[in-house]
């Protein structure tokens, strides 16, 4: 019998990071495509884009930690604490980014809601459960479980959203050139 408290989780990790994976080799996909845009907005990539990366590859390295053999409540706690405090910080810089976002693009509600306070939320349940493991380890390990699915479910979700930014990223000009072109042709 194995005494780990994550026994009986490995499919559940492989099956989240093997999805954290693909999903941001797919987001370095749309990135790529947008490549030979004349000129692409870093606000927007940084407020958009790099978010749901950062979040992918917190879900991915989080996955792998958990995933390796002889863990403790100890190194348990001190893994997933240190994936929460680092994603509740850089939950305020995405926050600050999508304040900073200026006449360009004003964030409506949404944005909000999936860039900011979704991921914040996960994070702050990933340094509760830390501090909970110690107390009630299987009962963290689920807090853990949800917020790492939240998290790739959040980034997943947001794909229209980061299509949509990476829309917003294009020039102007240039759509509107093509669209008068087709207007012409027609």
């Amino acid at each position: 019998m194995d005494a780990s408290p994550l026994a009986g989780w490995e499919n559940f990790y492989v099956i989240v990071g093997s999805s954290a994976g693909g999903l941001t080799g797919l987001t370095f996909v749309v990135i790529a495509l947008i490549r030979d845009a004349a000129r692409v907005h870093p606000a927007g990539l940084h407020a958009f884009v790099t978010p749901t990366i950062v979040h992918f590859g917190a879900a991915l390295a989080l996955a792998a930690y958990l995933s390796m053999p002889h863990q403790s409540v100890p190194t348990l706690s001190a893994g997933v604490g240190v994936v929460g405090l680092g994603g509740l910080s850089y939950g305020g810089l995405v926050a600050a980014r999508l304040r900073r976002q200026g006449s360009r693009y004003v964030p409506v509600r949404e944005d909000w809601i999936w860039n900011a306070i979704l991921p914040t939320s996960a994070y702050g349940g990933l340094t509760a459960s830390a501090v909970l493991m110690w107390h009630r380890p299987l009962e963290g390990l689920y807090v853990v479980n949800f917020a790492t699915f939240v998290s790739v479910a959040r980034s997943s979700a947001s794909a229209p959203t980061t299509e949509a930014s990476v829309c917003w990223l294009q020039p102007r000009a240039r759509s509107s050139a093509r669209l008068s072109a087709t207007t012409r042709e027609a």
